[in-house]
């Protein structure tokens, strides 16, 4: 997938349950940090911070500073809202890439 570049504070998905909302912002030469709330966070918290930074590297996205409430959202909605964050992150919000993204869904 392109890389992309974080260049301002963005935020997807809502705190209703089944879903996760993640707020993404830069962290300059500071890695992947994840601030994690989850009514799961014992049993799948690892997952879920695995899964959003696997997604974010998959995306280019090397510095990104997170703060993620998840309610118990499935693989795919955790993946979906960190790409739509990084995104809206990007002020990427038109002319999406949907073949180059169809070419990592599993």
């Amino acid at each position: 997938m392109s890389n992309f570049e974080i260049k301002k504070q963005a935020a997807a998905g809502t705190v209703e349950s089944s879903d996760m909302q993640i707020i993404i912002d830069r962290n300059d030469n500071n890695g992947i940090e994840i601030e994690l709330q989850s009514s799961v966070e014992k049993q799948y918290g690892r997952r879920i911070r695995q899964l959003i930074k696997d997604t974010l590297t998959e995306m280019g996205i090397s510095d990104a500073k997170c703060v993620v409430t998840d309610k118990g959202a499935l693989d795919c909605t955790i993946v979906a809202r960190t790409v739509a964050a990084v995104h809206r992150a990007s002020e990427i919000t038109t002319n999406y890439d949907w073949e180059e993204m169809d070419t990592w869904n599993v």
